[in-house]
């Protein structure tokens, strides 16, 4: 890392950092979040994984929207990235009924207003891929919000523009994902503008933003994970509840999260961390 970079803050798993007036430097540790909170147990290589996935997927869909990418640096973990203004919403796109969306369905037939036909289950593929937006929040959870309420807080322009790009970034997706033995079930998308261009950021398809499951569990009805959620399932077993402080997680559910991150980024890349 350069000795003139600058410190701007910690999230839950980034640094970031200022290199000049242009450039950022987004750092992935290790550490791991659930519900919101960060445990005192990292899982190796977990920064890695986020990194070269985010490279790989913004290189692949860089002709369906710009990124922010830069470079990626040579310790694997770090993203050379411009600076923009963010918007104050995140996309979901859902491929696969599941998680929240599944809960809301339970509750009135539809995810963030768009209706669903009925008899649905949790893991029903959605065809058409449906997107739903949420607020973007310094603390606390996001909300999900209909499609109308994001065209009150960006425009409808800009609304439209992002429902298309997202749409078409996940579809991509999806049928790599599905090649290489993987169901990509949702994924959360955010972006800004850099000259006022639409631009994406962040992260993009990794297992901390999108949800995997395995293809030949899935096929057989069952939805095995390829990301965190085995982490948040022995979470709900211990009693925890959700309020911090994280406990630590166990050298078992360490060893098969990573596992899990290392084996999705083989699977889409054909590479290790």
């Amino acid at each position: 890392m350069s000795d003139t970079a600058t410190h701007l803050g910690s999230g839950k798993v980034r640094e970031l950092y200022a290199l000049d007036d242009d450039r950022l430097l987004l750092v992935a540790s290790d550490r791991i979040s659930t519900f919101d909170v960060v445990h005192p147990t990292p899982i190796p290589d977990k920064g890695r994984v986020l990194t070269g996935l985010s490279a790989f997927w913004f290189a692949r869909t860089k002709d369906i929207v710009p990124n922010h990418l830069i470079a990626l640096h040579d310790d694997g973990r770090s993203l050379e990235c411009r600076r923009l203004e963010m918007l104050p919403v995140e996309v979901v796109v859902r491929g696969y009924l599941t998680g929240s969306g599944w809960k809301e369905y339970q509750r009135n037939g539809a995810v963030c207003g768009v209706a669903l036909p009925q008899g649905l289950r949790d893991g029903s593929r959605l065809e058409p891929a449906i997107f739903t937006p949420a607020t973007k929040e310094d603390q606390g959870h996001d909300e999900n919000i209909t499609f109308d309420d994001m065209c009150r807080r960006v425009g409808a322009d800009t609304s439209q523009a992002l429902r298309h790009r997202s749409l078409a970034i996940y579809d991509e997706a999806r049928a790599r994902a599905w090649e290489r033995g993987l169901v990509l079930a949702d994924t959360k998308f955010e972006f800004g503008r850099v000259d006022g261009v639409l631009t994406l950021i962040d992260e993009i398809l990794s297992p901390d933003s999108s949800r995997y499951w395995g293809r030949e569990e899935y096929e057989a009805g069952r939805l095995e994970s390829f990301d965190k959620q085995f982490a948040r399932d022995w979470l709900d077993r211990s009693g925890w509840n959700h309020e911090p402080p994280a406990p630590a997680l166990p050298d078992e559910v360490i060893a098969r999260t990573r596992e899990r991150y290392l084996e999705a980024m083989r699977r889409l890349t054909g590479a290790g961390a």
